[in-house]
């Protein structure tokens, strides 16, 4: 029998907590909760849900903290809520891994379309064909064992930077749209989010460029989109 979809669902609110819980239930995920970071960060070790739903905003341990210590231990993606400012809030946790933002208060079904969105993108490149290993300047990318050496020295990549990584090798020498690269990583319903997509492009460029002020690899079209150029060593 095929496991149902493991949310885990953090937050010190009591009743945001029971409605969510009866909302994804409902939706027809398998539903874990906690109430504090110490809790939730135990219960990705020993439950292993599929994705993380993190208040920012709680007593103790803040979600910001929360997310560095689960980032330390697995890769799980992670959705943020908050209701304090919104674009200090995105940036900050995208910076420290997150995959998507949602602000409080938000349309529950919104919710849950992104966790869907998260689902469709979980193991794209498995589904694909696989090609061999190429080498582009200094960078070796092998996309059937998901390894990227930089210079030699392996590096280890989030979900989201293999992702984008892999789609701009794969489409190398072809000039990949801002929405092009948001709907294949992340979804139809970001196509327009070029905000994050370039918070994630920097992520990626430093590790993947020895000087990320001036990248080689990952080159920008300005107001249009991200290019690996041709030249395979």
């Amino acid at each position: 029998m095929v496991r149902q979809f493991r949310v885990l669902i953090v937050d010190d609110e009591p009743r945001i907590l029971k409605f969510l819980d009866l909302k994804l239930k409902a939706s027809g995920y398998d539903v874990l909760t906690a109430n504090n970071g110490p809790e939730a960060i135990a219960q990705v070790q020993a439950q292993e849900p599929d994705l993380l739903v993190l208040d920012v905003v709680m007593p103790g341990m803040d979600g910001f903290e929360t997310l560095k210590q689960v980032r330390a231990v697995s890769s799980i993606p992670v959705i943020i809520l908050s209701a304090r400012e919104a674009n200090t809030d995105k940036i900050k946790g995208l910076k420290l891994g997150a995959d998507d933002y949602l602000a409080k208060p938000f349309n529950p079904d919104e919710l849950v379309a992104r966790i869907e969105a998260v689902r469709r993108r979980l193991a794209p490149a498995e589904t694909r064909k696989i090609v061999d290993s190429m080498t582009l300047q200094h960078v070796t990318i092998n996309l059937k064992n998901r390894l990227v050496m930089v210079k030699g020295k392996e590096i280890q990549l989030t979900r989201i930077e293999w992702l984008l990584l892999s789609e701009l090798a794969r489409n190398r020498g072809k000039l990949m749209l801002y929405g092009e690269l948001l709907t294949r990583v992340w979804g139809p319903e970001y196509r327009d989010d070029v905000q994050i997509l370039r918070t994630w492009i920097s992520r990626l460029r430093h590790k993947t460029d020895p000087d990320p002020d001036n990248p080689t690899l990952i080159r920008t079209v300005p107001k249009t989109g991200y290019i690996i150029d041709e030249s395979i060593a």
